[in-house]
């Protein structure tokens, strides 16, 4: 009967996959980072009302143009284009929608954005508006 004798080799610290894990949470950190940094918006001269809330950041934010331009995340968007990027959100009884528009725009802009988020099934929907002089 033959006996192996088997070397005793000391403990290695395997460099490669730690590097592979760590270039995998480096990649994680800065997608989550880049998706709570929040949409730059347009310049809008938004209404002023003395009964403004602070609400959390909104999962989409449309800006609508004093020419009834929408805006998403600077691209232009038309209604069916803004109900069909709502409904491939996921669940939109959960979407978060913010709609800021000028105090110059005409209100059936207004009215037709509300309108493709509500096709959409969209029931979160926050109206931007500057607080007024003593508001809260």
């Amino acid at each position: 009967m033959k006996l192996r004798y088997f070397e005793a080799r000391k403990a290695r610290v395997e460099i490669i996959p730690m590097i592979d894990v760590m270039l995998f949470l480096l990649v994680f950190f800065i997608i989550v980072t880049l998706q709570m940094i929040p949409d730059a918006g347009v310049s809008l001269q938004l209404p002023t009302s003395s009964q403004t809330q602070h609400l959390k950041h909104p999962k989409f934010t449309v800006n609508i143009l004093k020419d009834g331009t929408v805006k998403v995340k600077d691209k232009v968007l038309t209604p069916p284009q803004l109900t069909a990027l709502f409904q491939a959100d996921g669940d939109t009884a959960k979407t978060q929608v913010t709609i800021a528009a000028s105090k110059h725009v005409a209100f059936q802009h207004f009215v037709t954005v509300m309108d493709a988020a509500r096709k959409a099934g969209v029931t979160d929907i926050g109206i931007a508006a500057q607080p007024a002089a003593g508001g809260s």
